[in-house]
């Protein structure tokens, strides 16, 4: 019975490509699990959306995934996790971990200043669900936010190698910025990750940027270690990816970002 619980994917969930953020961390930490992915790239991005529309898609993209067979999901979305993670806790009988308490853990343990500037979506930012998050773990720290809702698209619409464009929407996003004196930066969208370098270069190298991928991996670890569900060893693994929506754009992200993944893709309608 433990090893059929073991065997079953791990579930990882985002609005769309940036959640492979996470699982390129997960599958490097944990080389034996089984990924089942769900991109909803028909719904994205979630970062303009309401709250309530973002707490009902990630609900039912949680059901999904259930139904299919995971021991655990990774709510690998900044703004569906600060909208939907308390719920899914309590509505479902398996771990949930979301990516915004390890990113908020990461940020307290690189700071020195105890300041940080969290980037994020616009509903992650009205949430202010990194705010309570660091705070709430230590209340001497200061934490400001700035929505940068241009990322999204620069990295869904595969613009991000584009050095002169996503230049320019990194300065005009971040121009205000620019010259604070928050030591570390939390990167507040598992999108943004894919803008890591150019944002670091943007601070001139300054900063200690963030991103809870690491973070959220080292924890699924834990998590699933403590819960007798970590997969250990077994046969080579293919890992499943369903797409509400087109996959073409997804496919060319894959094909580029994490070169060495064995998976299949499997188009879907939710």
């Amino acid at each position: 019975m433990k090893k059929t619980l073991m065997d079953k994917p791990i579930g990882v969930m985002d609005s769309g490509v940036g959640g492979m953020t996470v699982v390129k961390e997960i599958v490097r930490q944990l080389p034996h699990e089984k990924i089942l992915y769900f991109g909803d790239i028909s719904r994205c991005p979630y970062g303009e959306k309401s709250q309530e529309e973002v707490r009902d898609y990630t609900v039912q993209i949680a059901d999904y995934l259930v139904g299919k067979g995971i021991k655990m999901l990774v709510i690998a979305c900044n703004t569906a996790t600060a909208a939907a993670l308390e719920i899914l806790k309590e509505r479902l009988d398996i771990p949930v971990l979301g990516v915004i308490q390890p990113g908020a853990r990461s940020a307290i343990q690189n700071s020195r200043n105890k300041k940080v500037l969290v980037l994020a979506t616009s509903g992650t930012v009205k949430s202010n669900a990194y705010s309570d998050a660091i705070i709430g773990i230590n209340s001497g720290f200061s934490v400001s936010s700035l929505a940068c809702p241009k990322f999204v698209p620069l990295v869904e619409q595969l613009r991000y190698k584009d050095d002169v464009v996503s230049g320019i929407i990194i300065h005009q996003s971040l121009k205000k910025h620019r010259h604070t004196d928050a030591d570390t930066i939390i990167l507040g969208c598992t999108h943004y990750p894919l803008l890591k370098a150019d944002i670091r270069n943007y601070f001139n190298n300054e900063k200690k940027v963030i991103d809870s991928g690491y973070e959220t991996a080292r924890e699924t670890s834990t998590i699933l270690n403590y819960n007798n569900l970590l997969r250990t060893s077994g046969e080579s693994i293919v890992h499943t990816i369903l797409i509400n929506g087109d996959s073409s754009r997804f496919e060319y992200v894959l094909r580029d970002w994490l070169p060495e993944l064995e998976y299949k893709i499997q188009e879907i309608e939710l």
